[in-house]
């Protein structure tokens, strides 16, 4: 078992660490473009630019959290993501403003789910699956903490201050990362335990195969989530809605989110991470259409707004858990971190791609688009459950787990 406090660390962690990166743009974009006198295409590009960034490290990042745990990593990844916020609080020129969103890319990688997903498995191995879904329950609420509080404070001083006390924040988080502990899962061998199930992709051929299906699945989440995030306000309110029910609507999606994220802690335990990953891909499509409606109808508008952020809640969680069953947790980060390498690099064309379709097309055609990459998703997910079926009681022991380590700490 994860002790509690290296859980209620973590998610603070997440909390703050999200909020004072990822979240930054969505807070500060407007008021740095209108203050620097740049396109959005400088501003929003340089996000991108920390979104390829992300995708470039993450087998390294992977195989550090493999092999030196995810404290050392996690706190230097704090620090990355200050000196990140300090760049952008100093930036006066784009080759600056575009060097601090590389540096925060490097942190965002070494600080966010991903890494800490990948810390927990490490320390948990295959009973980290509560402790990675009790962490988004923090971390979801980030945007709803951090972007009121970057308002406020640029409100009051200016948003250069605000981006250096977003560095301090930052740096708070080293302390909640050292609460990690710098070991590695292991259990002591008692006579009457069941033996421990095969992953599930247990040879070569399987692995790649299944990588290759959470592959698909992982990217295209993260890239309706692009999409989504920068551009779900304006299509509500090109469909027909008013502005201001169009944000008041779009807020939604982070109550179904968190909701979701809720249930799954509370009741998910029984449920296989596959299965579970195959009812929130079976809902995404449904949630896109619903949002076709949203013009004619708040109620349709609500439900888009609900679904799709309860689907995208679960998705999260399962982006950590599938792994867990699918390969050798003793590999986690390794292989994970090469695995989601297509998931930050296509999204960050995801809000280009979005305004050239809406630009051209219209409005419902966004919705369009995010149907039928959500049907991809669908189709992917089902190819899991078929061809990586739930392994039944008796599973013999996985013939790559070594026992001589088991009950000592490395």
């Amino acid at each position: 078992m994860i002790a509690r406090r290296v859980v209620a660390a973590l998610g603070l962690a997440q909390l703050i660490s999200w909020g004072v990166t990822y979240y930054l743009i969505g807070g500060f974009g407007e008021q740095i473009a209108a203050d620097l006198g740049w396109s959005r295409g400088i501003i929003y590009g340089g996000f991108a630019v920390s979104l390829l960034v992300m995708g470039l490290t993450s087998p390294l990042v992977g195989r550090l959290v493999d092999g030196r745990g995810g404290r050392d990593v996690m706190v230097v990844g704090a620090m990355v993501n200050a000196a990140g916020c300090a760049g952008l609080a100093c930036s006066h020129h784009t080759g600056t403003y575009f060097a601090s969103w590389m540096i925060l890319g490097l942190g965002m990688r070494l600080t966010l789910y991903d890494a800490a997903f990948a810390a927990l498995a490490r320390i948990g191995g295959p009973d980290a699956r509560r402790a990675m879904s009790e962490i988004t329950l923090l971390g979801g609420l980030a945007a709803s903490v951090f972007w009121p509080l970057g308002h406020i404070l640029s409100e009051h001083f200016g948003w250069r201050a605000a981006l250096l006390a977003y560095a301090g924040f930052a740096i708070v988080t080293i302390p909640l990362h050292l609460v990690i502990p710098n070991r590695r899962y292991a259990v002591a061998p008692r006579h009457d335990a069941p033996e421990p199930a095969l992953p599930r992709a247990a040879d070569p051929r399987r692995v790649r195969f299944g990588g290759a299906l959470y592959a698909v699945i992982t990217t295209g989440a993260n890239f309706l989530n692009a999409g989504m995030s920068a551009h779900m306000i304006a299509v509500l309110a090109g469909l027909g809605l008013s502005l201001s029910v169009a944000v008041w609507i779009a807020t939604l999606r982070g109550i179904g989110q968190s909701a979701a994220r809720l249930c799954e802690v509370l009741f998910g335990g029984r449920i296989d991470p596959v299965d579970l990953n195959l009812v929130a891909c079976l809902f995404m499509p449904f949630a896109f259409i619903a949002g076709l409606f949203g013009g004619a109808s708040k109620e349709m508008g609500i439900a888009f707004a609900l679904l799709y952020g309860a689907c995208n809640g679960i998705l999260t969680i399962t982006r950590g858990t599938l792994p867990l069953v699918l390969f050798d947790h003793r590999s986690y980060g390794t292989l994970v971190g090469g695995l989601i390498v297509p998931s930050f690099i296509l999204p960050a064309a995801a809000p280009l791609i979005y305004a050239v379709v809406i630009d051209r097309a219209g409005n419902a055609s966004a919705l369009y688009l995010s149907a039928g990459i959500a049907t991809v998703t669908l189709v992917a997910a089902a190819m899991l459950k078929v061809l990586f079926p739930e392994a039944g009681p008796s599973a013999a022991r996985s013939p790559c787990l070594d026992t001589t380590h088991l009950g000592k700490k490395s």
